[in-house]
């Protein structure tokens, strides 16, 4: 197959790096995004020279910068951030979810990670997705309702982080979301749309029904004026109590109350389980790439090991010559087969099984593995590899993940940064609400078996264990320690792809942040290709297939958000223009 002119593949870039068009609705996925692509917003790079915030709605970006400008630090700002997104994108997050956070401490040079996963009942076991006749249930019905609830993480890790790193009090960080929870606000466009997708689940249960639709039955148009008294008072209790009533007091209780209300699909957690959880201090995990290291959350996430390996799978190559061109995307989409089939063979919670994470991560066995990756044509379904430190033989086994998730990106004025990925799991959770809040369907992140072909499934589901996740909130540093960029987005599985191309973008492409979160995006998890849906996007998906590549074009539904900290000392920001976010700073 004849590759692209350097003209054509030139002119192609450019058009890539000037796409601001709409997305073109495209051919639907096997299992559509429960959260549904909401339309292109065009923005433009934000500049800050003191402090800068970026998350997925201008309430939640606006109220982060009011902290931060009253001196509040990077944890003061995201934990205000992730209680207004609760109200205004609650499809996405909230405290009745789970969350990673980055921390980048700046006065004592030492990056933090914070696990605060959901985590599996105690009593859950191998059979979790079985129906009476030991037949596993299907996806769609196992996400809706009771059973589908890990026990909730966001609010534990706050809670957390603010003890150690926060600045304003718990309490008055919980004003803006308490007042505006009363006051009231707007329905966007977006979560809107994201109501009316999933109209259908969301009136099945009667909270979500009272809550999400108008008296006459309808769902909530965009701009309806929608107040959440309940949630209202559900924070006033936190505030004024903190965590305490939620993990083992009366919001704990009625959590607990509320899962019993489908007695055909009953949850096994109890009170024990919320009381007993705990926000986990993990290492970081980096990757070494153009004498940067990029940093990220290690097991049971799967995004930085996944982002680290990609990264390191496609160093040997000239990428920065190749551009955005077919190219350059064709050797990307084969890091990522390989890269994806080592994830499902050995990544999930590390302390229920054996990780290799050192082994992933080794540079004499990435470098044997990208000898598979060739210019000229693909390599098809890659098969996972042998890395150093294996003590178990587990089977590979992909697990389907929605995209019902957010991503802040924050820098404080003394240069501390937060980075934190943050989920119900798909669109509005389980479609349970409890007190004002959704929560989360986060056990369908298991795997449905717990072996294959006789062998143990490293994502099985066991009691206490945390769900594999592809979430990757992201810090890179130079080569002297220093951050240089801040990086994370929403997409379910896809979101490794996602990052991998936004820190390609800066790093190889030379774009700015904004730019870098605009360009159409392209992934391969080791099987098809996908392909966004652009002005150019037939081109590249006849350049592919010529490659060898199997390439569906479809919506890519991403929420990147990122932040460049360049050696001025400004701030530059961008927001994925495929949903609503602000990036904001002075």
């Amino acid at each position: 197959m004849k590759l692209c002119s350097l003209a054509n593949r030139k002119t192609l870039v450019g058009t890539i790096l000037l796409f601001i068009g709409s997305i073109i609705a495209s051919a639907a996925a096997s299992v559509p995004d429960p959260e549904p692509a909401t339309g292109w917003q065009s923005k433009e790079a934000a500049f800050a020279s003191q402090f800068m915030a970026v998350t997925a709605h201008p309430l939640a970006t606006q109220a982060a910068n009011t902290v931060l400008k009253n001196n509040g630090s990077a944890v003061d700002a995201a934990v205000v951030a992730q209680l207004i997104l609760n109200l205004v994108e609650p499809q996405s997050s909230g405290i009745g979810g789970g969350a990673f956070m980055l921390y980048w401490d700046a006065e004592n040079r030492t990056l933090f990670s914070f696990d605060g996963r959901e985590t599996a009942p105690a009593a859950a076991n191998s059979d979790y997705f079985k129906d009476d006749g030991g037949k596993i249930i299907k996806w769609r019905e196992a996400r809706l309702g009771p059973k589908a609830v890990g026990v909730p993480g966001t609010l534990h890790l706050l809670h957390t982080v603010h003890q150690r790193f926060g600045n304003h009090s718990w309490a008055d960080l919980f004003a803006p979301a308490i007042a505006l929870s009363r006051k009231g606000f707007s329905v966007s466009p977006r979560m809107a749309k994201s109501i009316k997708g999933a109209q259908a689940s969301l009136q099945r249960f009667k909270a979500t029904r009272e809550y999400f639709f108008t008296e006459q039955g309808n769902p909530l148009p965009a701009g309806h004026h929608l107040t959440n008294r309940a949630f209202a008072k559900t924070l006033e209790i936190i505030a004024n109590e903190g965590i305490t009533p939620f993990y083992e007091g009366v919001i704990g209780a009625r959590l607990i109350e509320s899962l019993k209300g489908d007695s055909t699909k009953p949850s096994l957690m109890t009170s024990q389980d919320l009381a007993e959880y705990a926000t986990l201090s993990r290492p970081p995990v980096c990757a070494r790439y153009r004498g940067k290291a990029v940093c990220g959350m290690g097991p049971p996430s799967s995004g930085a090991l996944t982002v680290g390996q990609i990264l390191q799978l496609i160093e040997r190559f000239d990428l920065k010559d190749l551009g955005a061109s077919p190219e350059g995307i064709h050797l990307i989409l084969e890091a990522s087969r390989l890269a994806f089939a080592d994830r499902a063979r050995y990544m999930a919670d590390s302390d229920f099984v054996p990780v290799p994470v050192e082994g992933l991560l080794s540079a004499d066995y990435l470098q044997g593995r990208s000898q598979l990756i060739h210019p000229s044509t693909s390599m098809g379904k890659a098969l996972p590899g042998q890395p150093p430190g294996i003590s178990t033989a587990q089977a590979s086994m992909q697990q389907f993940e929605s995209a019902g998730t957010s991503h802040l990106s924050i820098v404080d004025t003394k240069g501390n940064i937060v980075s934190m990925t943050t989920t119900i799991e798909s669109g509005f959770g389980s479609m349970l609400m409890t007190q004002g809040f959704l929560l989360n369907n986060e056990m369908t992140d298991f795997s449905f078996r717990s072996s294959k072909a006789g062998r143990l499934i490293a994502n099985r589901v066991e009691g206490g264990k945390r769900p594999r996740s592809s979430m990757a909130p992201t810090i890179v540093f130079d080569s002297t320690g220093t951050p240089v960029l801040v990086a994370g987005s929403p997409g379910g599985s896809r979101i490794i792809c996602y990052v991998v191309q936004a820190l390609v973008g800066v790093m190889d492409w030379k774009m700015n942040p904004q730019q870098a979160v605009s360009m159409p995006h392209f992934c391969n998890r080791n099987g098809r290709t996908d392909l966004e849906s652009h002005l150019d996007a037939e081109i590249i998906k006849t350049a592919l297939t010529d490659l060898g590549h199997e390439v569906q074009i479809r919506d890519m539904n991403s929420g990147l958000h990122m932040i460049q900290l360049l050696p001025s000392g400004r701030l530059l920001g961008g927001a994925d223009p495929r949903r609503e976010g602000l990036a904001l700073g002075e």
